[in-house]
Protein backbone atom coordinates (compact mmCIF):
# COMPACT_ATOMS: atom_id res chain seq x y z
CA UNK A 1 0.00 0.00 0.00
CA UNK A 2 1.31 3.47 -0.97
CA UNK A 3 1.61 6.15 1.67
CA UNK A 4 -0.11 9.55 1.27
CA UNK A 5 3.30 11.24 0.90
CA UNK A 6 4.18 8.72 -1.82
CA UNK A 7 0.90 9.42 -3.59
CA UNK A 8 1.56 13.17 -3.42
CA UNK A 9 5.05 12.68 -4.81
CA UNK A 10 3.68 10.55 -7.65
CA UNK A 11 0.96 13.12 -8.39
CA UNK A 12 3.58 15.90 -8.46
CA UNK A 13 5.80 13.90 -10.77
CA UNK A 14 2.89 13.24 -13.13
CA UNK A 15 1.91 16.91 -13.13
CA UNK A 16 5.50 17.92 -13.86
CA UNK A 17 5.75 15.43 -16.69
CA UNK A 18 2.42 16.63 -18.07
CA UNK A 19 3.53 20.27 -17.84
CA UNK A 20 6.81 19.46 -19.61
CA UNK A 21 4.86 17.66 -22.35
CA UNK A 22 2.58 20.67 -22.78
CA UNK A 23 5.60 22.99 -23.02
CA UNK A 24 7.15 20.75 -25.68
CA UNK A 25 3.94 20.65 -27.69
CA UNK A 26 3.58 24.43 -27.34
CA UNK A 27 7.13 24.99 -28.56
CA UNK A 28 6.55 22.68 -31.52
CA UNK A 29 3.29 24.46 -32.32
CA UNK A 30 5.01 27.84 -32.16
CA UNK A 31 7.59 26.64 -34.66
CA UNK A 32 4.94 25.17 -36.96
CA UNK A 33 2.89 28.38 -37.01
CA UNK A 34 5.54 29.78 -39.32
CA UNK A 35 4.22 27.51 -42.07
CA UNK A 36 0.65 28.73 -41.57
CA UNK A 37 0.65 32.27 -40.25
CA UNK A 38 3.13 34.67 -38.75
CA UNK A 39 2.91 35.30 -34.99
CA UNK A 40 2.10 38.95 -34.27
CA UNK A 41 4.30 41.35 -32.34
CA UNK A 42 3.98 45.06 -31.65
CA UNK A 43 6.51 47.23 -33.54
CA UNK A 44 7.99 48.60 -30.30
CA UNK A 45 8.48 45.06 -28.94
CA UNK A 46 10.40 44.21 -32.13
CA UNK A 47 12.68 47.23 -31.70
CA UNK A 48 10.93 49.59 -34.14
CA UNK A 49 9.85 53.19 -33.84
CA UNK A 50 6.12 52.66 -34.41
CA UNK A 51 5.61 56.27 -35.54
CA UNK A 52 8.21 55.86 -38.30
CA UNK A 53 6.44 52.77 -39.65
CA UNK A 54 3.10 54.57 -39.44
CA UNK A 55 4.55 57.41 -41.52
CA UNK A 56 5.83 54.95 -44.14
CA UNK A 57 2.43 53.25 -44.25
CA UNK A 58 0.73 56.63 -44.77
CA UNK A 59 3.09 57.56 -47.61
CA UNK A 60 2.45 54.24 -49.35
CA UNK A 61 -1.32 54.63 -48.93
CA UNK A 62 -1.00 58.19 -50.25
CA UNK A 63 0.58 56.99 -53.51
CA UNK A 64 4.12 58.28 -52.99
CA UNK A 65 5.47 54.80 -53.84
CA UNK A 66 3.22 54.21 -56.82
CA UNK A 67 0.71 51.37 -57.08
CA UNK A 68 1.69 49.24 -54.08
CA UNK A 69 -0.59 46.33 -53.17
CA UNK A 70 0.93 45.16 -49.89
CA UNK A 71 3.68 45.66 -47.33
CA UNK A 72 4.75 42.98 -44.85
CA UNK A 73 7.53 43.34 -42.28
CA UNK A 74 8.84 40.30 -40.38
CA UNK A 75 11.47 40.41 -37.66
CA UNK A 76 12.74 37.43 -35.67
CA UNK A 77 10.06 35.33 -37.33
CA UNK A 78 7.23 37.59 -36.14
CA UNK A 79 4.92 39.90 -38.04
CA UNK A 80 5.56 43.55 -37.22
CA UNK A 81 3.42 45.19 -39.89
CA UNK A 82 1.02 43.89 -42.53
CA UNK A 83 -0.86 46.29 -44.79
CA UNK A 84 -2.78 46.00 -48.04
CA UNK A 85 -3.61 48.86 -50.39
CA UNK A 86 -6.50 48.00 -52.72
CA UNK A 87 -6.61 49.38 -56.27
CA UNK A 88 -9.19 49.01 -59.03
CA UNK A 89 -6.92 47.62 -61.73
CA UNK A 90 -9.86 46.90 -64.00
CA UNK A 91 -10.44 50.63 -64.09
CA UNK A 92 -6.75 51.64 -64.15
CA UNK A 93 -5.73 49.35 -67.02
CA UNK A 94 -9.11 48.33 -68.47
CA UNK A 95 -8.83 50.18 -71.77
CA UNK A 96 -5.30 48.93 -72.42
CA UNK A 97 -6.46 45.36 -71.74
CA UNK A 98 -8.56 45.44 -74.91
CA UNK A 99 -5.75 46.19 -77.36
CA UNK A 100 -2.91 43.89 -78.42
CA UNK A 101 0.58 45.35 -78.24
CA UNK A 102 3.57 45.56 -75.86
CA UNK A 103 2.65 43.99 -72.49
CA UNK A 104 -0.39 42.47 -74.21
CA UNK A 105 0.39 39.72 -76.71
CA UNK A 106 -2.43 37.57 -75.36
CA UNK A 107 -5.62 39.66 -75.11
CA UNK A 108 -7.69 36.91 -73.51
CA UNK A 109 -4.97 35.10 -71.60
CA UNK A 110 -2.25 35.28 -68.94
CA UNK A 111 0.17 37.34 -71.03
CA UNK A 112 -2.14 40.31 -71.10
CA UNK A 113 -0.49 42.31 -68.33
CA UNK A 114 -3.43 44.69 -68.20
CA UNK A 115 -5.99 41.93 -67.59
CA UNK A 116 -7.47 42.08 -64.09
CA UNK A 117 -8.20 38.36 -64.36
CA UNK A 118 -4.49 37.52 -64.33
CA UNK A 119 -2.75 40.62 -62.94
CA UNK A 120 -1.75 41.38 -60.37
CA UNK A 121 -3.79 38.64 -58.66
CA UNK A 122 -4.42 35.25 -60.21
CA UNK A 123 -8.17 35.00 -60.83
CA UNK A 124 -8.95 37.33 -57.90
CA UNK A 125 -7.28 35.06 -55.32
CA UNK A 126 -4.56 36.16 -52.90
CA UNK A 127 -1.90 34.71 -55.22
CA UNK A 128 -0.02 37.75 -56.47
CA UNK A 129 2.14 37.80 -59.57
CA UNK A 130 5.79 37.62 -58.61
CA UNK A 131 7.22 38.43 -62.05
CA UNK A 132 11.03 38.20 -61.84
CA UNK A 133 10.94 36.91 -58.27
CA UNK A 134 10.24 33.72 -60.27
CA UNK A 135 13.91 33.83 -61.26
CA UNK A 136 14.96 33.55 -57.62
CA UNK A 137 12.52 30.68 -57.03
CA UNK A 138 13.99 28.94 -60.08
CA UNK A 139 17.53 29.33 -58.71
CA UNK A 140 16.47 27.95 -55.33
CA UNK A 141 14.84 24.96 -57.04
CA UNK A 142 17.97 24.23 -59.05
CA UNK A 143 19.97 24.33 -55.81
CA UNK A 144 17.58 21.86 -54.20
CA UNK A 145 17.81 19.49 -57.18
CA UNK A 146 21.61 19.66 -57.20
CA UNK A 147 21.71 19.03 -53.46
CA UNK A 148 19.49 15.97 -53.91
CA UNK A 149 21.78 14.70 -56.71
CA UNK A 150 18.83 14.86 -59.10
CA UNK A 151 20.34 17.51 -61.38
CA UNK A 152 23.27 15.64 -62.97
CA UNK A 153 25.40 18.64 -63.96
CA UNK A 154 27.57 21.18 -62.19
CA UNK A 155 27.63 24.94 -62.54
CA UNK A 156 30.45 24.90 -65.06
CA UNK A 157 28.65 22.57 -67.47
CA UNK A 158 28.34 24.13 -70.96
CA UNK A 159 24.65 24.74 -71.64
CA UNK A 160 24.82 23.48 -75.23
CA UNK A 161 24.99 19.99 -73.72
CA UNK A 162 21.22 20.40 -73.36
CA UNK A 163 20.56 21.58 -76.94
CA UNK A 164 20.88 20.22 -80.49
CA UNK A 165 23.75 22.33 -81.79
CA UNK A 166 22.80 21.88 -85.44
CA UNK A 167 19.50 23.71 -84.74
CA UNK A 168 21.14 26.77 -83.14
CA UNK A 169 21.65 29.99 -85.08
CA UNK A 170 24.61 32.33 -84.63
CA UNK A 171 26.69 29.50 -83.19
CA UNK A 172 30.30 30.34 -82.39
CA UNK A 173 32.96 29.35 -79.86
CA UNK A 174 31.77 31.97 -77.37
CA UNK A 175 28.28 30.49 -77.35
CA UNK A 176 29.81 27.07 -76.79
CA UNK A 177 31.49 28.46 -73.65
CA UNK A 178 28.24 29.58 -71.95
CA UNK A 179 27.76 27.61 -68.72
CA UNK A 180 24.99 27.22 -66.17
CA UNK A 181 26.88 29.60 -63.91
CA UNK A 182 26.74 32.27 -66.61
CA UNK A 183 22.96 31.92 -66.92
CA UNK A 184 22.47 32.11 -63.15
CA UNK A 185 24.64 35.23 -62.84
CA UNK A 186 23.31 37.04 -65.97
CA UNK A 187 26.73 36.91 -67.68
CA UNK A 188 25.90 34.67 -70.66
CA UNK A 189 27.09 37.21 -73.23
CA UNK A 190 24.04 36.81 -75.49
CA UNK A 191 22.79 39.96 -77.18
CA UNK A 192 19.88 41.29 -75.10
CA UNK A 193 18.33 44.65 -74.23
CA UNK A 194 15.99 44.69 -71.27
CA UNK A 195 16.94 48.18 -70.12
CA UNK A 196 14.06 49.70 -72.09
CA UNK A 197 10.61 50.13 -70.50
CA UNK A 198 8.61 46.92 -70.77
CA UNK A 199 5.96 48.65 -72.86
CA UNK A 200 8.61 49.44 -75.49
CA UNK A 201 8.24 47.00 -78.43
CA UNK A 202 12.06 46.85 -78.74
CA UNK A 203 12.50 45.45 -75.22
CA UNK A 204 14.01 41.98 -75.72
CA UNK A 205 11.78 40.41 -73.07
CA UNK A 206 8.66 41.80 -74.73
CA UNK A 207 9.85 40.49 -78.09
CA UNK A 208 10.51 37.06 -76.55
CA UNK A 209 7.01 36.90 -75.07
CA UNK A 210 5.54 37.67 -78.50
CA UNK A 211 7.11 34.48 -79.89
CA UNK A 212 5.77 30.92 -79.73
CA UNK A 213 9.08 29.30 -78.72
CA UNK A 214 10.84 31.51 -76.17
CA UNK A 215 13.81 29.19 -75.69
CA UNK A 216 14.48 29.03 -79.43
CA UNK A 217 14.37 32.83 -79.65
CA UNK A 218 16.88 33.27 -76.81
CA UNK A 219 19.40 30.59 -77.73
CA UNK A 220 19.49 31.87 -81.32
CA UNK A 221 20.52 35.38 -80.29
CA UNK A 222 24.00 36.40 -81.47
CA UNK A 223 26.78 36.75 -78.95
CA UNK A 224 27.64 40.26 -77.78
CA UNK A 225 30.39 39.47 -75.24
CA UNK A 226 32.58 36.69 -73.90
CA UNK A 227 30.61 34.68 -71.28
CA UNK A 228 31.41 35.68 -67.71
CA UNK A 229 32.75 39.13 -68.58
CA UNK A 230 29.73 41.44 -68.83
CA UNK A 231 26.59 41.56 -66.68
CA UNK A 232 23.40 42.12 -68.69
CA UNK A 233 20.00 41.58 -67.08
CA UNK A 234 18.25 38.96 -69.20
CA UNK A 235 14.91 37.28 -68.63
CA UNK A 236 15.82 35.16 -71.62
CA UNK A 237 18.79 33.66 -69.77
CA UNK A 238 16.49 32.49 -66.99
CA UNK A 239 14.02 31.03 -69.48
CA UNK A 240 16.84 28.87 -70.85
CA UNK A 241 17.09 27.39 -67.34
CA UNK A 242 13.50 26.13 -67.70
CA UNK A 243 14.51 24.10 -70.75
CA UNK A 244 17.75 22.92 -69.17
CA UNK A 245 16.05 21.83 -65.93
CA UNK A 246 13.59 19.67 -67.87
CA UNK A 247 16.38 18.11 -69.92
CA UNK A 248 18.54 17.45 -66.85
CA UNK A 249 15.91 16.13 -64.43
CA UNK A 250 13.02 14.95 -66.60
CA UNK A 251 10.70 17.24 -64.61
CA UNK A 252 9.54 20.79 -65.06
CA UNK A 253 10.77 23.36 -62.55
CA UNK A 254 7.27 24.03 -61.24
CA UNK A 255 6.63 20.31 -60.62
CA UNK A 256 9.90 19.92 -58.78
CA UNK A 257 9.41 23.11 -56.75
CA UNK A 258 5.91 21.99 -55.78
CA UNK A 259 7.28 18.80 -54.21
CA UNK A 260 10.55 19.98 -52.72
CA UNK A 261 10.05 23.71 -51.98
CA UNK A 262 6.42 24.80 -51.84
CA UNK A 263 4.97 21.74 -50.11
CA UNK A 264 7.48 21.72 -47.22
CA UNK A 265 6.88 25.45 -46.65
CA UNK A 266 3.10 25.19 -46.98
CA UNK A 267 2.98 27.52 -50.00
CA UNK A 268 0.01 27.63 -52.37
CA UNK A 269 1.02 28.71 -55.86
CA UNK A 270 0.22 29.07 -59.54
CA UNK A 271 2.95 29.04 -62.19
CA UNK A 272 2.25 30.17 -65.76
CA UNK A 273 3.55 28.27 -68.76
CA UNK A 274 5.12 29.65 -71.89
CA UNK A 275 3.35 28.79 -75.19
CA UNK A 276 5.40 25.59 -75.64
CA UNK A 277 4.37 24.29 -72.21
CA UNK A 278 7.59 25.01 -70.33
CA UNK A 279 7.16 26.90 -67.04
CA UNK A 280 7.73 30.63 -67.34
CA UNK A 281 10.78 30.73 -65.10
CA UNK A 282 11.50 34.36 -65.93
CA UNK A 283 8.21 35.70 -64.56
CA UNK A 284 5.34 33.23 -64.21
CA UNK A 285 5.07 32.48 -60.48
CA UNK A 286 2.14 33.58 -58.30
CA UNK A 287 2.24 33.27 -54.49
CA UNK A 288 0.98 35.37 -51.57
CA UNK A 289 2.99 38.00 -49.70
CA UNK A 290 3.05 35.75 -46.64
CA UNK A 291 4.45 32.89 -48.72
CA UNK A 292 7.11 35.13 -50.20
CA UNK A 293 8.19 36.00 -46.66
CA UNK A 294 8.62 32.27 -46.01
CA UNK A 295 11.08 32.10 -48.90
CA UNK A 296 12.97 34.93 -47.19
CA UNK A 297 12.99 33.11 -43.86
CA UNK A 298 14.19 29.92 -45.55
CA UNK A 299 17.20 31.80 -46.90
CA UNK A 300 17.77 33.60 -43.60
CA UNK A 301 17.92 30.18 -41.92
CA UNK A 302 20.53 28.95 -44.44
CA UNK A 303 18.04 26.70 -46.21
CA UNK A 304 16.60 25.09 -43.04
CA UNK A 305 12.88 24.74 -42.40
CA UNK A 306 11.43 23.14 -39.27
CA UNK A 307 14.64 21.23 -38.65
CA UNK A 308 15.00 19.96 -42.23
CA UNK A 309 17.59 21.12 -44.75
CA UNK A 310 15.47 22.12 -47.74
CA UNK A 311 18.13 24.03 -49.69
CA UNK A 312 21.83 23.16 -49.29
CA UNK A 313 23.47 25.76 -47.04
CA UNK A 314 26.38 26.17 -49.46
CA UNK A 315 23.92 26.94 -52.29
CA UNK A 316 22.29 29.66 -50.18
CA UNK A 317 25.69 31.13 -49.35
CA UNK A 318 26.83 31.10 -52.99
CA UNK A 319 23.51 32.55 -54.16
CA UNK A 320 23.82 35.69 -52.03
CA UNK A 321 27.52 36.25 -52.67
CA UNK A 322 28.21 38.93 -55.32
CA UNK A 323 29.28 37.19 -58.52
CA UNK A 324 29.19 40.53 -60.34
CA UNK A 325 29.18 44.15 -59.20
CA UNK A 326 26.65 46.32 -61.02
CA UNK A 327 25.15 49.80 -61.02
CA UNK A 328 21.47 50.27 -60.27
CA UNK A 329 19.53 53.29 -59.05
CA UNK A 330 22.81 55.22 -58.80
CA UNK A 331 24.41 52.82 -56.31
CA UNK A 332 26.76 49.85 -56.40
CA UNK A 333 24.78 46.61 -56.19
CA UNK A 334 25.83 42.99 -56.38
CA UNK A 335 24.26 40.06 -58.18
CA UNK A 336 24.44 36.40 -57.18
CA UNK A 337 22.51 33.37 -58.43
CA UNK A 338 19.34 35.20 -59.51
CA UNK A 339 19.46 37.24 -56.29
CA UNK A 340 20.03 40.99 -56.25
CA UNK A 341 22.27 42.28 -53.48
CA UNK A 342 20.92 45.66 -52.46
CA UNK A 343 23.25 48.09 -50.65
CA UNK A 344 22.05 49.75 -47.48
CA UNK A 345 23.70 51.96 -44.90
CA UNK A 346 27.12 53.54 -45.34
CA UNK A 347 29.20 50.37 -45.46
CA UNK A 348 29.80 48.98 -48.98
CA UNK A 349 29.78 45.45 -47.53
CA UNK A 350 26.20 45.68 -46.27
CA UNK A 351 23.75 44.04 -48.66
CA UNK A 352 20.13 43.06 -48.34
CA UNK A 353 19.37 39.87 -50.25
CA UNK A 354 16.69 40.90 -52.73
CA UNK A 355 14.33 39.11 -55.09
CA UNK A 356 12.77 41.73 -57.36
CA UNK A 357 10.00 41.65 -59.93
CA UNK A 358 8.41 43.93 -62.50
CA UNK A 359 5.60 46.07 -61.14
CA UNK A 360 6.86 46.31 -57.56
CA UNK A 361 7.44 42.75 -56.32
CA UNK A 362 10.13 42.89 -53.64
CA UNK A 363 11.55 40.47 -51.10
CA UNK A 364 14.38 41.97 -49.07
CA UNK A 365 16.25 40.01 -46.39
CA UNK A 366 18.55 41.91 -44.03
CA UNK A 367 20.51 39.25 -42.11
CA UNK A 368 22.16 41.76 -39.75
CA UNK A 369 18.74 42.56 -38.28
CA UNK A 370 16.98 39.21 -38.82
CA UNK A 371 14.60 41.27 -40.94
CA UNK A 372 12.36 40.39 -43.90
CA UNK A 373 10.51 43.06 -45.87
CA UNK A 374 8.00 42.07 -48.56
CA UNK A 375 6.09 44.38 -50.86
CA UNK A 376 3.94 43.75 -53.93
CA UNK A 377 2.45 46.08 -56.48
CA UNK A 378 1.39 46.54 -60.08
CA UNK A 379 3.06 49.75 -61.20
CA UNK A 380 3.86 48.70 -64.77
CA UNK A 381 3.89 51.87 -66.87
CA UNK A 382 6.49 54.66 -66.91
CA UNK A 383 5.82 57.73 -64.74
CA UNK A 384 6.25 61.41 -65.46
CA UNK A 385 7.35 61.67 -61.83
CA UNK A 386 9.23 58.64 -60.53
CA UNK A 387 7.83 57.17 -57.26
CA UNK A 388 10.02 56.85 -54.19
CA UNK A 389 12.21 53.75 -53.84
CA UNK A 390 13.54 54.12 -50.31
CA UNK A 391 11.12 51.89 -48.37
CA UNK A 392 13.84 49.46 -47.20
CA UNK A 393 16.01 52.30 -45.95
CA UNK A 394 13.05 53.73 -44.04
CA UNK A 395 12.25 50.36 -42.45
CA UNK A 396 15.87 49.91 -41.34
CA UNK A 397 16.02 53.51 -40.09
CA UNK A 398 12.93 52.80 -37.98
CA UNK A 399 14.89 50.18 -36.05
CA UNK A 400 16.05 51.79 -32.84
CA UNK A 401 19.09 49.51 -32.71
CA UNK A 402 20.12 49.97 -36.35
CA UNK A 403 23.59 51.28 -37.15
CA UNK A 404 24.24 53.36 -40.26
Amino acid sequence: MKTRSGQNALRAALLLASFASILLLWAQAQEKTLTKEWPLIQPSAAGFDAAALTALDADIAGGKYGLVDSMLIIRDGKQVLARSYPHDYGKIYGELAEHEGPLNHDVHGPYNYFSAEFHPYYQHSDLHTMQSVSKTATSITIGIAMGRKEFPADLDTPILKFFDEYKIANLDERKRRITLRHLLTMTAGLEWNEDLPYNDPKNSCDVMESKHDWVEYVINQPMAAEPGKVWVYSSGATQLLSHIFKKATGKNVDQYAAEHLFQPLGIAYHWKQSPTGLPDTEGGLYISSSSLAKVGLLSLKNGMWEGKQIVPADWVAASVKPAMNIEDEGRHWGYGFQWWLQPWGKSPEKFAWAARGFGGQELRVVPEHNLIVVSTGWDILPHDKEPRHDSLERVIAALKTATP
